[in-house]
């Protein structure tokens, strides 16, 4: 089974438009969500017969009052103002838990000398496998101010690992986050390939510079395309000698188009109005980057 990540060093590349278009080439094919902080590839495959399940990516404090003293060990202790005094009635406190402060360390239960605080599971959003419109998907939804989104996005790439053998489809094309942090780590890990996606400007060629370093890192096989080329041809091609010079493939360009705005309020994708002006490039690239990953279907 081949699994390919779409990422980009910054949001607003144009990422999420190009992977539902990629997968519209390649259909049938299961498609992941990892951008599961602002999870929108689902707005343009429309996926129907949805399944959720909770995601239980952490823990937070339950007090038994009957137990609690109110000694304040777990006002003292909790290092982030997550322990609150909710009521004082008369020189008696009575404390409480504030759920978005909170990083469910545990200190809180491992000082209290009455026994009074225990650590339960914390559902901090939901997952989904659903039937898009290119076949099997699978996408999450992270609560607001909630934490453990590389967890999610390790989910999300299971299930649909696992939707891809129930079907028997080869390959998982994912939507990955942007950025360089845990989320885009836990989406790229022991993936065939990755394809990131910038843009012409200071801001994309410095955060494609971070991101392709930690592909490399990660030892994940990494492609380039560069989205709305025209915009900046001078910052393009900084970006493709960047390219030629670290020894990174190069996946092509595709010019800036209203088009793709108007495409999106649709609901549909490049890959769905093949456009004269924008669709050979989109199918280019696409071509590209499926011989890319065949190219290192063979790595470890």
């Amino acid at each position: 089974m081949d699994e390919l990540v779409i990422i980009s060093g910054k949001g607003g590349t144009g990422k999420t438009s190009l992977t539902a278009a990629f997968a519209v080439l390649a259909a049938p094919v299961v498609v992941a969500d990892c951008d599961v902080d602002a999870a929108d590839l689902a707005l343009l495959l429309e996926p129907s017969n949805q399944v959720a399940e909770p995601f239980r990516g952490g823990v937070l404090p339950l007090l038994d009052s009957q137990r609690c003293t109110a000694c304040g060990a777990c006002l003292d202790a909790c290092r982030f103002g997550a322990v609150t005094v909710v009521r004082n009635d008369g020189d008696t406190p009575h404390y409480g838990f504030d759920a978005i402060a909170c990083e469910g360390c545990g200190v809180c239960a491992a000082v209290c000398p009455a026994d009074a605080i225990t650590l339960h599971e914390h559902t901090s959003g939901e997952l989904f496998t659903a039937t898009a419109r290119v076949g099997p998907m699978v996408h999450a939804r992270l609560g607001i101010a909630e934490e453990h989104s590389g967890k999610l996005a390790a989910m999300v790439r299971s299930r649909a690992k696992e939707r891809a053998a129930a079907t028997g489809l080869d390959l998982v094309i994912v939507d990955g986050p942007p950025g360089a942090g845990c989320p885009v780590i836990s989406s790229i890990t022991g993936a065939r390939a990755v394809c990131i996606v910038t843009e012409p400007t200071v801001s994309g060629a410095h955060d494609l510079e971070r991101v392709a370093e930690l592909a490399r890192h990660c030892r994940v096989p990494a492609t380039v395309l560069v989205n709305k080329f025209d915009l900046n041809p001078a910052v393009t091609e900084q970006i493709e000698s960047f390219c030629r010079d670290s020894g990174i493939s190069y996946a092509g360009r595709v010019p800036y188009s209203p088009q793709v705005t108007r495409a999106m309020l649709a609901h549909r994708t490049l890959a769905d109005e093949p456009r004269p002006d924008v669709f050979p490039y989109v199918a280019a690239a696409w071509q590209h980057v499926h011989d890319f990953i065949r190219t290192h279907k063979n790595t470890p």
